[in-house]
């Protein structure tokens, strides 16, 4: 899941989570926290140094730079999970998203827009946590995101928070639904219960009048 800085990922995130199980993947980052943002929780914060290593060791799934600060999603956990069957949500910069997209192409990618670029304007100002040049800055860059778009599977827009959220579950259990991933309900529909099965033999019997 992506979108331009503002937008609100993380609540769509957060309350999406409390809907649907998934497994979120923290990203590690430069950027300082904000305010309310836990380390280990809501991104793993660390230098400029912490990161390099990460990058050039092959640590990272996907990584990018964003309005002057490093991003990226450790792949150790992300495949440990999906090989517990787990879905993985990554929220994610747009770069990060087209490279999980060339690493993992069974990855599903979700757009999410604001209803406006003034209405973006208007989050940005209100919430309050970066300088006017910072949010002309993230305008800049969302406009060049958003272009990119046509590359994700869906798009959801960011307009009212509920419609939203459940945009994203109806996308996810959509895909949960495929044919791919439900081959244990179809083997389960193919079987006799055989304790059911004599009981509706006994019913037949008695329809039959015998």
């Amino acid at each position: 899941m992506t979108g331009a800085s503002g937008v609100g990922k993380g609540t769509l995130r957060s309350r999406l989570m409390e809907r649907v199980k998934l497994r979120y993947s923290i990203s590690m980052t430069t950027r300082p926290p904000r305010t309310g943002e836990r380390h280990g929780v809501d991104y793993w914060f660390v230098d400029e140094d912490t990161f390099e290593r990460n990058k050039r060791a092959g640590g990272f799934l996907e990584y990018a730079t964003y309005v002057g600060h490093s991003y990226g999603t450790p792949k150790e956990p992300v495949v440990r999970a999906l090989d517990r069957g787990e879905d993985v949500l990554l929220e994610i910069e747009v770069q990060g998203a087209l490279q999980v997209a060339r690493e993992m192409p069974q990855a599903q990618l979700i757009f999410i827009v604001p209803p406006s670029l003034s209405e973006l304007r208007q989050r940005l100002l209100l919430r309050g946590k970066d300088s006017l040049d910072k949010i002309e800055k993230r305008l800049e860059r969302a406009r060049e995101e958003i272009s990119l778009a046509n590359n994700f599977h869906y798009v959801v827009v960011n307009d009212l928070i509920a419609d939203a959220v459940a945009d994203l579950e109806r996308i996810i259990i959509a895909r949960r639904r495929i044919v791919n991933r439900m081959q244990p309900a179809l083997e389960r529909a193919l079987e006799r219960d055989p304790n059911l099965e004599a009981e509706l033999d006994e019913l037949v019997n008695r329809m039959q009048g015998r």
